[in-house]
């Protein structure tokens, strides 16, 4: 009787121990599931799919009391670009419209969350002078929340600051077409070019980084490139009188290639170039094409841009057709390009196009400081404000892969 009195024991011990060993291990589980979820929500964007933010209206919000930023706060902005301070007519009304995507919600750019959140990392703009316009935007946006900032440029960098309290770094780094090229003539090469007819043109490295950021991917934690603007350049780049050329391995390409083919090359191979040196954990993004918005005429034949408010999407497919002589499409042979560049690498998109496309009435216009209507740059502040939103919105999707992979 004993016996079996002690086997009953036995076997209730047993099973309350395997009872306490679950529920301590669930318990465990679901104490580490909740700290994951909890992370994330702190750290990262939780929603796996990414809103198609390009998808939208411009909306005027009376609400806006003043901008992100100005010009005696942050004496980065280029003077051509301070419509405020350059009296454009429209300068108060340009940073009041917001951009309201058609399924989702794009939130405000939070410098004091951001600075919090990407304390030790430093980020680089490589490109044209639309990225600096950008790079400016998000620069000022930051420094409106945190004054200690010390000027520190990194290898190769045309601007750069640290906000010393955060040690966070942003910089700037001009290149016009990624690559290196320079001016060729019928002496600087072993006469292939010169057998097939060309005096003189552009030197175009397809397989060399320009140097003033070659050495950005390994130094940056996230970069966001862009080119595109001097590859539709006609008045730089004549195909009759200085065409481009192309070089590969320091030897001309034969036959020479078209610079649609060139410009091909020349994203395949710093895409690689980049991926060969990016640090562990890097994001890249390369932003899409900043729409041009003369009408009447180029840059240099009388072009102007003096609507006061965002076009309506009908003027905008009028604008941009090739019935206008097509004077605003590079923005849409770029991207056909970029697209098909970026795809299956590291890179992803930021496609800044489409409401980009509305905004006829955000370029300094007459009020740049040009002997013409700068029609390409853009107020600051003004829409690349909007870029920037669209910048962070994308980091954190981005980033929220890399937390779970």
């Amino acid at each position: 009787m004993t016996t079996v009195s002690n086997r009953h024991l036995h076997r209730h011990i047993l099973i309350l121990s395997l009872l306490l060993t679950f529920s301590i291990l669930l318990t465990f589980s679901l104490n580490k599931t909740s700290y994951l979820r909890n992370h994330r929500r702190h750290t990262t964007n939780p929603v796996r799919t990414f809103c198609n933010y390009s998808d939208g209206k411009w909306i005027y919000d009376h609400s806006i009391p003043h901008p992100r930023y100005n010009a005696s706060s942050c004496k980065e902005i280029y003077k051509g670009w301070n419509c405020l301070g350059n009296g454009k007519s429209n300068a108060v009304d340009v940073f009041k419209w917001r951009w309201k995507p058609n399924h989702c919600v794009l939130p405000e750019f939070n410098p004091v969350s951001f600075l919090n959140a990407y304390r030790d990392t430093s980020i680089g703009f490589v490109g044209d002078s639309l990225n600096r316009n950008m790079f400016i935007s998000f620069f000022c946006t930051l420094k409106q929340v945190s004054g200690e900032v010390k000027k520190w440029r990194p290898a190769g960098a045309d601007r750069g600051f640290t906000f010393l309290k955060y040690n966070l770094t942003v910089a700037y780094h001009r290149t016009n077409l990624l690559v290196r090229y320079g001016r060729w003539s019928e002496n600087d090469n072993d006469g292939k070019l010169t057998n097939l007819g060309y005096k003189e043109g552009y030197r175009i490295d397809v397989d060399i980084p320009e140097s003033t950021w070659a050495e950005a991917p390994t130094f940056h934690d996230i970069l966001i490139f862009n080119t595109g603007h001097w590859w539709c350049a006609p008045s730089k780049f004549n195909p009759a009188k200085s065409p481009m050329l192309f070089f590969e391995k320091d030897l001309p390409v034969v036959p020479p290639i078209s610079p649609d083919a060139g410009f091909d090359l020349v994203l395949k191979n710093m895409i690689s170039y980049v991926e060969a040196r990016k640090r562990p954990g890097s994001v890249l993004l390369f932003r899409t094409q900043s729409p041009r918005h003369f009408e009447g005429g180029d840059w240099d034949t009388g072009g102007s841009c003096m609507r006061q408010r965002p076009l309506m999407r009908k003027q905008v497919e009028e604008l941009f057709s090739l019935e206008n002589n097509g004077t605003n499409m590079e923005a849409q042979y770029v991207n056909v390009h970029l697209h098909k560049a970026v795809k299956g690498t590291s890179f992803s998109s930021l496609d800044i196009t489409s409401m980009s496309e509305f905004r006829a009435d955000a370029h300094p216009s007459n009020t740049g400081g040009k002997k013409h209507d700068d029609c390409m740059h853009w107020c600051l502040p003004g829409i690349t404000d909007i870029w920037n939103d669209l910048f962070i919105a994308k980091l954190e999707y981005v980033k929220s892969f890399q937390l779970v992979s």
